[in-house]
């Protein structure tokens, strides 16, 4: 199965295609993978709209791969930036349609959460522990989302144990406190909020480590394992209201 992904959920523009083979599982399914992104500098605006179809037409040159080739395309719905949401869920409906291929909707904090069960870090904290997914969210607030680490060879996600939700970081430090296991955090929310999240005991790699950033290779392995449908079924998960909805109500 040939899966093109990426996401806009974040500051970055994350693409990946990954020939997934036979589904059968085991390593050997994502050895082709090729993946390309844009991670703007801090201070620089994100650039969705002017990378993604670049970022798009480079990794499926660099696969080899063409349009009629592609099994399914999937498109991560988020929580996160409101524009940048919209831009990538609009840029999947129209790819969707126009080349025929079935759409997956992913969530940033599952594909997010499933690197960070595979990362290096989980392997001595995390037997049997939990991965929590931490995006900035502005404002103050992070989204989130927890799972049990399910151990196996390549590690995964099991039972959801904290739903996606727009929280402050010393609330979800309650929350990852409250959940009795050692928990690895991991995003660009983690790294933002370090020090309350660490006094509830979770486990955060260092700031730099690329586990703090969304991949869409995750969100291929995850969008090999729904139902696909088409693009009204794939909608953004904003969690809370856009910036704009909520100074207007203000006045």
């Amino acid at each position: 199965m040939r899966v093109l992904a990426f996401d806009t959920a974040t500051r970055a523009t994350a693409v990946a295609l990954c020939d997934l083979g036979d589904g059968a599982g085991g390593d050997e399914r994502f050895a082709a993978c090729v993946e390309r992104r844009d991670d703007p500098p801090a201070g620089m605006r994100p650039g969705h709209a002017a990378r993604l179809l670049e970022l798009v037409a480079a990794a499926m040159s660099d696969a080899g791969a063409s349009w009629p080739e592609l099994d399914r395309l999937a498109v991560g719905v988020g929580p996160g930036t409101f524009t940048g949401l919209r831009i990538g869920i609009a840029t999947a409906h129209a790819l969707a349609r126009a080349r025929g291929i079935p759409l997956v909707g992913v969530s940033t904090l599952e594909s997010l959460a499933l690197a960070g069960a595979r990362h290096e870090s989980a392997r001595v904290p995390l037997p049997g522990g939990a991965v929590a997914g931490v995006i900035d969210a502005r404002r103050g607030e992070v989204f989130a989302a927890a799972w049990r680490v399910d151990p196996g060879p390549r590690m995964g996600l099991g039972e959801r144990l904290l739903a996606p939700v727009a929280i402050a970081p010393d609330a979800l430090a309650t929350e990852l406190a409250g959940l009795r296991s050692a928990v690895l955090a991991v995003g660009d929310g983690a790294v933002e909020f370090r020090s309350a999240l660490e006094r509830s005991g979770a486990v955060i790699p260092e700031d730099g480590a690329e586990v703090h950033r969304v991949s869409a290779i995750c969100h291929c392995e995850l969008a090999s394992e729904q139902r696909p449908g088409g693009p009204e079924d794939v909608s953004p998960s904003y969690l809370r209201l856009p910036d704009a909805e909520i100074a207007r109500r203000g006045r």
